[in-house]
């Protein structure tokens, strides 16, 4: 298995660069760490007594790293679930917070591992998480990367703004579609036709 600082520094290298996209209610964004995060986490880089856009551009991949492995993996407590798990739920906690979580907790629940979806990794969920493992080694982290697909679909039904993270211009997979097939089997990827047919009442 990759070690956390690479798993790290591939989720800087998906996220991209400074962003600030007027449709992404994150905000301002650096290597995927937004301006919300800096200022909770008082992360004043300029040390002008504010946390603005300003330290969000000058925030280098090296600490969005450090950021990335001590905010969104070892203090939510992603290393207590099993090694198959990690990476996914790493780098959707990153795309989307404690809802990385929750998806996480109703497919433990679906599978017959019960877990209130509170968003919490808690001593329910890693032994919900175990025995899920347990009884499907091969399969349990697909099945994640299935929910997580499913649900960036969901969002996307809800809100038409985001619908262009989740379907390209020219009809194809957007990033969001991407980034969740990148952590299952080849085998459950969406063809181009399925995809299409999962987007056409998006117009």
């Amino acid at each position: 298995m990759q070690s956390v600082q690479e798993i790290a520094g591939a989720i800087v290298a998906r996220e991209g660069g400074f962003v600030e996209d007027p449709d992404d209610p994150g905000g301002a964004t650096n290597f995927g760490v937004t301006i919300h995060t800096m200022q909770r986490l008082g992360i004043d880089l300029n040390v002008d007594g504010l946390v603005d856009k300003s330290d969000v551009a000058a925030l280098s991949r090296d600490q969005a790293v450090d950021i990335y492995v001590e905010h969104y993996f070892t203090r939510p407590g992603i290393f207590q679930l099993p090694e198959a798990l990690q990476p996914s739920v790493f780098d959707m906690m990153v795309n989307a917070g404690s809802n990385a979580v929750k998806l996480l907790q109703r497919l433990l629940t679906d599978m017959g591992f019960p877990c209130i979806p509170d968003g919490a990794i808690g001593p329910q969920t890693i032994t919900a998480a175990q025995r899920a493992y347990e009884a499907a080694p091969a399969f349990l982290a697909d099945a994640y990367a299935i929910a997580r697909r499913n649900y960036y679909y969901r969002i996307a039904d809800a809100r038409p703004a985001s619908r262009k993270y989740a379907r390209r211009r020219n009809g194809g997979k957007g990033g969001w579609i991407l980034r969740a097939e990148e952590f299952m089997s080849p085998k459950y990827h969406l063809s181009n036709a399925d995809h299409a047919k999962r987007v056409a009442a998006w117009g």
